[in-house]
């Protein structure tokens, strides 16, 4: 009970107005609530009403729960006990750090709050993107060693290049942090600059300012209805199709795909980005009997004629599908099987060569040849089969 009590007390002394007033309070401390670099030397004062009875040596203080060294007080007066701390380290959280005067019963008389930190330094990485065009995001990192210590206040800004007036991002509500969404008022065609403020009780920075325009850095939701499908019986490859992103239907621009698979028992993505703007594309050189993951993803090219690159999307939600099993020729024939195979095998290996060297991608003249020599061997196959079971009876 005495130790809700005390805490009651110095919340009271915290946030009660006329704090430094002795004819209120059994007690005050001077500075209350100082904000301070980190590395500075305090010297803090705490003086108690002369009605109390108290004797100034009989007091002791408390930074953050834990007692200082009586070495660090100073008896001034009857009623006046100081402290000094040299080299203060930064404030364990922004709320800052408890300094407490206590009676020799260890009551609370007093409390402040130390804000130890550092001024902020210049943002840094300020990137924007626009989703469909109806909104700018930007995003950016505190500069330096990134954390300040003390509460920091971070505002995006922006204008219109050569006519506007300056204005104040409004939505921090996203999920990122250090982050900000510009949802009103946005002006096609028009370069705009935008730049971060930082600011605590130590001092202010400002980040560089960057030139851009919304068209420049879209983004878009990633493509939908992805499909994979087996490609007939053939055993190492799959089909890949999807849609492209429905919110931009209605503007002038060709879009970029990208595609990435893995196998499902391993989490290393392998990247396709050759494949241009269609809607489709054949994944060849697979493992037979398999079962792979697969995900495609968007850019936005030269939306309404602009020049640059857009900015990809998020991966489609992962889609799963199979290659066929192969069917591998067996006979009891060791001798004769196992010549035909390290035949085969090589005829294999020399085509897989060439077309990995020459046909890589979504090149549809590529995979029909590779289609009609896989068939034909699948028949060669077949028809050997067929002759080393007709010499076995």
């Amino acid at each position: 009970m005495k130790a809700v009590l005390d805490f009651c007390l110095l919340f009271l002394m915290l946030h009660t107005p006329g704090v430094l007033s002795l004819s209120t309070h059994v007690a005050i401390i001077y500075p209350q609530d100082p904000v301070l670099r980190m590395g500075s030397n305090l010297t803090a004062s705490c003086w108690v009403h002369p009605d109390l009875g108290v004797h100034a040596s009989s007091l002791f203080w408390t930074l953050n729960g834990q007692q200082l060294p009586s070495s660090f007080y100073r008896v001034l007066s009857p009623t006046n006990l100081s402290v000094t701390l040299a080299g203060l380290n930064a404030s364990r959280q922004t709320s800052g750090d408890n300094l407490v005067c206590h009676n020799h019963k260890g009551h609370i008389l007093a409390g402040s709050c130390l804000y130890v930190g550092m001024p902020p330094q210049k943002p840094v990485n300020l990137t924007c993107w626009s989703r469909n065009t109806k909104d700018l995001t930007c995003s950016w990192a505190p500069g330096g060693k990134g954390e300040t210590n003390i509460s920091t206040q971070y505002r995006l800004k922006y204008k219109l290049r050569w006519y506007g007036t300056e204005k104040q991002c409004e939505d921090y509500t996203h999920t990122q942090p250090y982050s900000c969404s510009i949802t009103q008022d946005l002006h096609l065609f028009t370069p705009y600059e935008i730049w971060v403020e930082a600011s605590n009780q130590l001092g202010r920075a400002t980040s560089d300012v960057i030139t851009l325009d919304i068209l420049d850095v879209v983004t878009t939701d990633p493509p939908s209805g992805v499909t994979v499908s087996r490609v007939g019986q053939l055993e190492d490859q799959l089909s890949v199709r999807w849609e492209a992103p429905p919110a931009l239907k209605d503007f002038l621009f060709q879009a970029k795909y990208q595609i990435r698979y893995r196998l499902e028992d391993s989490q290393d993505w392998k990247v396709m980005d050759d494949v241009g703007n269609q809607t489709s594309c054949r994944l060849a050189g697979l493992r037979p009997g398999t079962v792979y993951f697969v995900q495609v993803r968007c850019n936005p090219v030269g939306i309404y004629g602009s020049r640059k690159a857009g900015i990809w999307s998020e991966w489609s939600h992962p889609t799963a599908a199979s290659t066929p099993h192969s069917e591998r020729l067996m006979s009891c024939d060791s001798k004769s099987s196992g010549d035909s195979n390290s035949t085969l095998r090589r005829e294999l290996k020399q085509f897989f060569g060439w077309v990995r060297k020459h046909a890589y991608g979504c090149s549809s003249m590529s995979m029909k040849l590779y289609d009609q020599w896989r068939v034909l061997m699948q028949k060669s196959h077949k028809a050997r089969n067929q002759v080393l079971q007709g010499d076995k009876s």
